[in-house]
């Protein structure tokens, strides 16, 4: 199986502009989540997808690879499926894509050949992680996406509410009543089934929840949740990169 991972990684952040080149334990956070990625064997190939040329300049630097692509793009998962393509044409095929954001420098190795192996089974095309919520700010916060699943592991709904919601139960005990979980952001696509997902128009519940994930919900495919015990540190504010230092030295005292 040839596995492509993509990182896309764009410089205009709302919340934290230029993030991917931001310094982390003295390394900018888009080179961590390459090295991460790249330790993987069973990765085929690793691309730095960005529409910015000193993301690009950075990537190159220090020896990976960058695609530059279009700053139209929506989400990162239109970014990977122009990446997919683009190689496509270079005569490059890949069975499997897999979409790390630029923004996750502790993504696991072990996370990630976990949603490799989802393909072994044929009936896989969407695959993603979850993992156990573990206290009431994740419950209740909206920049946690929690997801809900089937009893065969396909997810059924995501929202950035608590689901399901605990009718009569007072919400300081709703984790004592229910094992909850949220969301970790990294997908695997059958490349083929990313091709259709990146021409499908925005959907009703996507565009309420402002979750793209939602869209293929609503078209009919399914999506694969595997469980992962571990809840990485996404980098989304100049508060999260202090928390990513704070537990680089932890690590390192250990």
């Amino acid at each position: 199986m040839k596995v492509l991972a993509i990182i896309p990684a764009r410089y205009a952040s709302t919340r934290f502009p230029g993030k991917p080149l931001a310094l982390l334990g003295g390394k900018p956070v888009v080179r961590w989540v390459w090295e991460r990625v790249s330790s993987v064997e069973e990765m085929t190939d690793v691309v730095v997808a960005t529409d910015d040329e000193r993301i690009a300049g950075a990537v190159e630097a220090f020896g990976g690879r960058a695609m530059m692509t279009g700053s139209q793009h929506r989400s990162g998962t239109d970014r990977c499926g122009e990446v997919v393509e683009r190689l496509r044409e270079e005569g490059k095929e890949y069975d499997v894509a897999i979409n790390v954001q630029g923004d996750e420098p502790f993504v696991m190795p072990e996370q990630l050949r976990c949603l490799v192996g989802c393909f072994a089974d044929e009936d896989t095309c969407i695959a993603t992680l979850k993992t156990a919520v573990r206290n009431s700010d994740e419950l209740f916060s909206s920049n946690n996406v929690k997801v809900v699943c089937d009893l065969r592991g396909r997810a059924l709904y995501f929202s950035r509410q608590p689901l399901p919601h605990l009718r009569g139960v007072e919400q300081g005990k709703w984790l004592e009543k229910v094992r909850y979980y949220k969301h970790v952001g990294i997908y695997a696509f059958r490349t083929s089934t990313l091709r259709e997902l990146v021409r499908l128009p925005q959907s009703p519940l996507e565009l309420s929840e402002s979750l793209e994930q939602l869209r293929w919900l609503e078209n009919g495919y399914e999506i694969r949740v595997e469980e992962t015990a571990a809840a990485n540190i996404g980098i989304d504010t100049p508060e999260d990169m202090a928390e990513a230092e704070r537990y680089l030295k932890e690590r390192s005292n250990n």
